[in-house]
Formats: C-alpha cells, structure tokens, sequence
C-alpha cells in the first residue's frame, strides 16, 4: 500500500532538553480545537513566547526542517494526541530522541510519524551537527535503522512491531480500511445484522 514509511530525509532542527512534555508542546488552552488544523503554528507557543524568537521552531535557519532531535522522555505528561499532531503540522516528518513517553510514542505511530531513540552522545553529536550546519540533509532511515548527515553516521533504535508497521503501512488504518473497501462490503453483506442498503450508501 501508499503508506510505507522507510525513511525520512530533510534538514533537521535541534531542541535540548530533558522531559520536555506535551503541555509545553502544545498548551491544554489549545486542546479545545475540533480538528488538528492549525495547530502547527502553536507548537511550543509558550516557550517561543518566552525565548523571544530564539527558540528553535523560531530560528529562520530550522524553518522546513523534517526531523527533529530531542532528548530524553520527550513528550512525558498528558496523554493528548494533540502533541504530535501540532508537531507533524509544522512539518516534522520524524524524531530522533533519547527516550519517548511511551503514550506520546503510540500517538507519533499512530500519525505516520516515526520515532527513534538513539544513545546521548549520538543524540548530542547530531544536535550539534545540525547546529553547524542546518542546511544538512539528515536521513533516517527504518530499513538499515541507521541516522545519516554527511559524513556521520549512526544506528538508531525502534521497536520492531513499530518498524514493520512503518515499512509495511500497516500503521494507516484508515488507509488499510480503504484499500480492503471491497472485502468490508464483501463481509458485511453474509452478516445478518448489517443493513447492506445502508452501509452501500454510506
């Protein structure tokens, strides 16, 4: 299926720190949204607030960028699947980090948005590559499980029932619904409780 994610390519953008949780990631006063339209553009407001345009979601030269490299229990808090979804709506693509809040991790898979861990000093390394070079193509790759930007390169971590889901596009579930629509209706028309006339014109 259209819903493989084997790797991510792009430049990438750097946030040091430790338990950065959803609640700076997104604030709660944004949870009130319907959908997950525009919040990309509120993606840690409060600290970008305070940094005064020194934050790195801020910085001109990190405008674009597909992968972002955090550090340790990024995500940790609330559970609010916001979080990730204001992440992939500025435009991240992947995260390299040192450990995930593990519900913040199921909603990243949930997106199509692949996390990897990888050790501090390699999770250092890139930070500070990246740091010297923002216009470097940094690519994560799920296949090799390996992290590349220039002439570094690294093995990175991940579950391996995340990464076949990844590689396979078994993580889209409304993307499997619709490419087995013909097998749905198939079943649904032997079961004696389904109205077919209904479910067909739906």
């Amino acid at each position: 299926m259209g819903s493989e994610v084997k790797q991510v390519s792009g430049q990438a953008i750097p946030l040091v720190g430790n338990d950065i949780d959803t609640d700076r990631i997104i604030p709660a006063r944004f949870l009130k949204a319907i959908t997950f339209d525009g919040l990309g553009e509120n993606a840690f407001i409060d600290d970008r607030t305070a940094l005064k345009g020194e934050h790195p979601f801020d910085q001109p030269q990190y405008q674009g960028a597909k992968v972002l490299i955090v550090n340790r229990n990024f995500g940790c808090g609330s559970s609010r699947e916001h979080a990730p979804q204001a992440i992939a709506k500025w435009g991240i693509k992947a995260l390299i980090g040192e450990s995930f809040a593990e519900i913040f991790l199921g909603n990243c898979v949930a997106i199509g948005v692949p996390c990897v861990t990888a050790e501090a000093e390699t999770v250092k390394k890139l930070q500070e590559l990246v740091t010297a070079n923002p216009q470097a193509t940094l690519t994560v790759n799920l296949d090799t499980l390996q992290v590349q930007i220039g002439d570094f390169t690294a093995p990175v971590l991940m579950g391996e029932g995340s990464r076949n889901m990844f590689v396979s596009g078994s993580w889209d579930a409304c993307g499997q619904l619709v490419a087995n629509a013909e097998k749905i209706r198939a079943t649904a028309g032997k079961l004696p409780y389904v109205s077919w006339g209904k479910l067909a014109a739906s």
